[in-house]
């Protein structure tokens, strides 16, 4: 099997993925997955759709990933490799999609109006 590679975004965040055959090893800009992400919630959610699939031992994984906060890295590297597995075996598509592995989620931050202090908020009002 040749290296599989797939993108995968979350608000700011941007994660390249890079899918090999190997022992099952995640490195994300050259740190390992528990270092880079050392709270165990991050390190489930991007583990997510291998663990569905039964092949967290079957993939090495190699992650740039670049901007946004770590929530939002942690869902597009998730998304990145459900992408990646799908290209590998289109026939995992329907089980990731059924988890919502597949959906690239929409919500991004709206941005601030002028004559206003944030994007909804509005400065007080003063009848008088």
């Amino acid at each position: 099997m040749e290296v599989v590679n797939a993108l995968g975004r979350r608000k700011a965040a941007i994660a390249r993925v890079f899918v090999s055959e190997g022992k099952g090893q995640i490195t994300i800009n050259k740190r390992d997955l528990s270092v880079y992400f050392p709270s165990p919630m991050l390190q489930y959610i991007v583990t997510q759709p291998l663990a569905k699939l039964g092949v967290t031992e079957k993939y090495d994984i190699k992650v740039n990933l670049d901007g946004g906060g770590f929530k939002g890295q942690a869902e597009a590297l998730r998304l990145a490799i459900a992408r990646a597995l799908v290209k590998i075996n289109p026939d995992d598509k329907s089980a990731l999609k059924s988890e919502g592995f597949m959906t690239r989620d929409p919500r991004e931050v709206e941005r601030k109006k002028s004559g206003q202090p944030k994007a909804r908020k509005r400065f007080q009002f003063s009848k008088r």
